[in-house]
């Protein structure tokens, strides 16, 4: 009991899926994949930051 609910949204979820044209960037896409640079600098991690804190030595 209650399937029907369930399996209607599930339909209705995969036609949109299938029949939608959603824009990929695969340029963002590579880059995610191959370890490129982010655009925005926020988000860069550097490792050099980590130099300058005091628990980061190593004794």
């Amino acid at each position: 009991m209650g399937r029907g609910r369930a399996k209607a949204k599930q339909t209705k979820v995969a036609r949109d899926l299938k029949y939608q044209t959603h824009e990929t960037d695969f340029g963002a896409l590579a880059r995610e994949l191959h370890g490129g640079e982010s655009d925005d600098p926020d988000k860069r991690e550097d490792q050099d930051d980590w130099s300058d804190r005091p628990d980061a030595r190593r004794d």
